[in-house]
């Protein structure tokens, strides 16, 4: 008990940064590309609900920090259609900068901006961490050879540094995971270095099947990692390629869960979002920092999903008036967003209920019951 506290302390004040730090630079997006348009801003808010404090800045744009931090908006002006409202709100409408009347493409980098933006933030902050604190390289060391797997019956132990396979030199573990896979039920040789001494060993792969294609197995686990300090090309070139990683690492997830490959529950919701905040924010700033980068990945490709009242979902409805040279019946939009509510609803409903399981309350309810 007397942990609790700040625990939970520590569990709301990173996840209200986190959360924090990715809807301010989503919206940020959204506010610098209406500038960029020639749309006036009305308000900027990280956060709903009531407002805790506000500001104005010069151009009349109203800052809030409001006191749910469970997202956040830019209200531009004239977004809203003529026919939508009053005619004393259209009489109050600045010509030439309202949202409405901007071109289709116009809007369209308006409402990318916001994922774009989360894309950004995390190059950014991963090229920011390989430069201070260094790119996470897992050294080519054997951290375990798993019982009778080509490695045991080869005669490599754990502790033993991989040098060469079939004369080609290991920098990584992820080189040998490179050549492995790509070599199934054939012999390669290992030269390791072992108590500073160099081995050849001639190592027999097995093989598995991995989505209808046959991959090279060696039967071992990596060891430590080392970070390798970047300059600060290099660091932006391993951003760029971290936040690429992150993408397809996220869709090839989410590929899985569709087809049934990969479970459903490690699909989370703001609960679970919370929970890893503050354990992540228990092992360091530049773990919180990877851990920001990565929600900002997930964030932007969310909001490109194309389901009506996201981001995605706009962008589709400009290509359809693109194509058609007008927009889509209101009738038609309406129905649309009212689905693309349910949808997230749902998805919002079962994440929750994921989150639930997750940390226990299910599991200690039916303890109390039973």
């Amino acid at each position: 008990m007397p942990h609790l506290f700040p625990d939970l302390l520590r569990t709301v004040a990173a996840f209200v940064v986190v959360l924090g730090v990715l809807v301010f630079f989503h919206e940020l997006g959204h506010y610098l590309a209406a500038r960029w348009r020639g749309v006036y801003v009305e308000a900027f808010s990280v956060g709903f609900g009531r407002t805790i404090f506000s500001w104005y800045d010069r151009h009349g744009t109203n800052w809030r920090i409001s006191w749910l931090p469970l997202g956040g908006y830019v209200k531009m002006h004239g977004q809203e259609r003529p026919e939508e409202v009053s005619d004393e709100v259209r009489a109050s409408w600045k010509d030439g900068q309202t949202f409405h009347e901007k071109s289709v493409l116009s809007r369209a980098i308006i409402v990318a901006a916001g994922p774009i933006a989360n894309f950004i933030l995390a190059m950014v902050l991963f090229a920011g961490l390989f430069m201070a604190v260094g790119r996470p390289v897992t050294s080519p060391v054997v951290g375990e050879v798993l019982p009778d797997g080509a490695a045991a019956r080869a005669g490599l132990l754990a502790k033993d540094r991989i040098e060469t396979i079939s004369g080609e030199p290991i920098h990584s573990f992820e080189d040998i995971q490179r050549i492995i896979t790509a070599h199934p039920v054939e012999t390669l040789n290992v030269t390791v270095k072992r108590d500073g001494v160099d081995k050849d060993f001639a190592v027999t792969t097995e093989a598995r099947e991995v989505g209808g294609k046959r991959i090279g197995l060696l039967g071992i686990r990596g060891g430590t990692v080392d970070y390798e300090p970047l300059g600060f090309g290099a660091a932006l070139v391993g951003g760029v390629t971290q936040t690429w990683t992150v993408t397809t690492d996220t869709f090839s997830g989410l590929a899985q869960m569709i087809s049934g490959q990969r479970g459903t529950d490690e699909l989370g919701g703001p609960l679970r979002i919370a929970q890893l905040s503050g354990q992540v924010a228990q092992l360091g700033l530049s773990n919180l920092v990877s851990f920001i980068a990565v929600l900002s990945v997930n964030l932007g490709l969310i909001n490109l999903f194309p389901i009506p009242v996201l981001d995605g979902g706009h962008l589709l409805f400009y290509l359809i008036e693109a194509l058609r040279g007008r927009p889509l019946p209101r009738r038609a939009q309406e129905y649309s967003f009212r689905a693309g509510i349910a949808l997230l609803g749902g998805l919002f409903i079962f994440a929750t209920w994921n989150d639930l399981t997750h940390i226990g309350l299910f599991h200690w309810v039916a303890g109390l019951i039973g």
